[in-house]
């Protein structure tokens, strides 16, 4: 009884499990059901894809042609040009200043270098006459009484040479020695003398008064007469 009795809970336990079972496999296969009835079709996707696409250019498309739309409109502006112009103008008004100015300053710079120069130049040439100005007052203070004519024109001529020499340190030259061929460009003609001996024609006879130069610059022409 005992053996007979626990068989037959092993076949109602068995019964019981296969009842389970054969639940579970019918609810799984609903699930499956469910799931496959919920995928979605592939060439939905792929057709809505496109759509979104095409939509997205169509956007991208009418944003670009707003933007040259813009962009057209600004360029035809007027003010814009007109603005564009000023800005332009404004621009060369202060290089045209800016230049202006530097050529002024340019100028004002060039003109104190020259001044500078020139007083250099003056100064320089002074200062190498002070000792021949310094003897020709030591000449005019001589007293006339204790000096004799010939002391002081000797002490003139001293300071003559020494002058000369000086200036001549500095580039002068004298123009204006008899005999040498009468130049136009040097010589002033004031007067003519025949012919004498063994005179030259077209050549200085006399020169009346003495003329210099430096370099090539003519200072003064000298006076001379010449033989005709």
């Amino acid at each position: 009884m005992l053996a007979s009795g626990r068989l037959h809970n092993y076949e109602q336990g068995n019964s019981t499990s296969r009842s389970d079972i054969e639940k579970t496999q019918h609810m799984s296969d609903k699930d499956q059901k469910k799931t496959v009835d919920i995928e979605p079709d592939e060439d939905s996707a792929d057709t809505a894809a496109s759509a979104e696409e095409e939509l997205v250019g169509d956007t991208e498309l009418e944003s670009g042609l707003e933007l040259d739309t813009e962009r057209e409109e600004g360029a035809d502006d007027p003010w814009a040009a007109f603005e564009r112009k000023s800005k332009e103008y404004d621009d060369l008004k202060d290089r045209h200043l800016r230049m202006v100015a530097e050529f002024d300053n340019f100028r004002k710079r060039t003109a104190k270098q020259m001044t500078d120069s020139g007083t250099a130049a003056q100064a320089f040439l002074i200062t190498r006459l002070l000792d021949a100005l310094d003897d020709l007052g030591r000449v005019a203070d001589l007293d006339s009484e204790k000096t004799s004519a010939a002391d002081v024109l000797s002490g003139i001529e001293l300071v003559e040479k020494k002058i000369f020499k000086e200036l001549e340190a500095v580039g002068l030259e004298r123009v204006g020695v008899v005999g040498e061929s009468f130049d136009p460009n040097q010589h002033e003609a004031v007067g003519t003398v025949a012919l004498d001996g063994d005179a030259v024609e077209d050549t200085v006879a006399t020169v009346l008064q003495m003329g210099y130069k430096v370099g090539a610059t003519l200072l003064r022409p000298a006076m001379v007469q010449v033989y005709m």
